[in-house]
């Protein structure tokens, strides 16, 4: 199993608050996580780097996860546990006041995956050149076009697209979204902040990932792009697929 963390600052912004990594625990096990932070004086760094790291640490201490439930079950205890670390700081810090982030995360073995967000934070799933998207925003807009009160093509200029229903460490007590499905070998998972999703389409997201190129050149064009439209946002995305031809650990970008 291999994946590829790149994140760029983009066009406009001073400082990146995303974050991300691929991770793996003792037995070779994937995970993959990204983080896009937001609120406090430059807090929101602070936030999605202390998802990204404290889940680092737990998942480099996790035995062996057998099936989709004890997946499940770990990924929600790990998220609720580094909820109340980031909920905590932002209490106890004048600085990191109302400081969130949204997360992604994914763990990969050669039989399932598991999928965990809060936020709008995506996940997609590539397979037989269809892609599919995995994840359901937790945000004002998604609510509306689900609701009815408007459509797909309206939320994308929507002018409280960027509310939250959901952050991590905005509050004492948060569930994310979970779900579980077998893997296949030909199987390409993208994960990526809004940053990346507002300037990239969803039939080019597929256009890319569908590409006999290496996915560290995939995600340095995607990247490339998303800046040529404007790269207001910070942009940042991890991509795993399955091979045999990249070691554990090596550098790919």
């Amino acid at each position: 199993m291999e994946g590829q963390f790149l994140t760029d600052k983009g066009q406009v912004r001073n400082h990146n608050e995303d974050s991300g990594g691929v991770f793996y625990s003792s037995s070779k096990q994937l995970l993959a996580i990204i983080a896009d932070g937001m609120g406090g004086h430059q807090a929101g760094d602070v936030a999605s780097q202390m998802a990204t790291g404290l889940l680092k640490e737990k998942w480099e201490q996790c035995d062996k996860l057998t099936s989709p439930q004890e997946a499940e079950d770990w990924v929600s205890r790990a998220i609720s546990d580094i909820n109340k670390s980031i909920y905590k700081k932002a209490i106890e810090k004048e600085e990191c006041r109302g400081m969130g982030t949204t997360v992604v995360i994914t763990i990969c073995t050669k039989e399932f995956m598991t999928i965990a967000h809060i936020g709008d934070s995506r996940c997609y799933l590539l397979h037989d050149n269809i892609l599919r998207q995995m994840t359901e925003d937790h945000s004002l807009v998604n609510e509306l076009v689900r609701s009815g009160q408007i459509t797909k093509e309206e939320a994308e200029y929507h002018p409280r697209k960027n509310v939250l229903l959901k952050a991590l460490g905005t509050e004492e007590d948060i569930a994310p979204s979970v779900r579980s499905l077998e893997w296949q070998k030909d199987n390409i998972l993208i994960l990526c902040s809004d940053g990346l999703i507002n300037k990239v389409t969803d039939l080019e997201l597929g256009e890319f990932l569908s590409s006999s190129k290496d996915i560290c050149q995939i995600g340095e064009e995607m990247i490339e792009l998303a800046n040529e439209r404007g790269g207001e946002d910070n942009i940042s995305l991890v991509i795993v697929k399955d091979t045999n031809s990249v070691e554990v650990g090596e550098t790919l970008c």
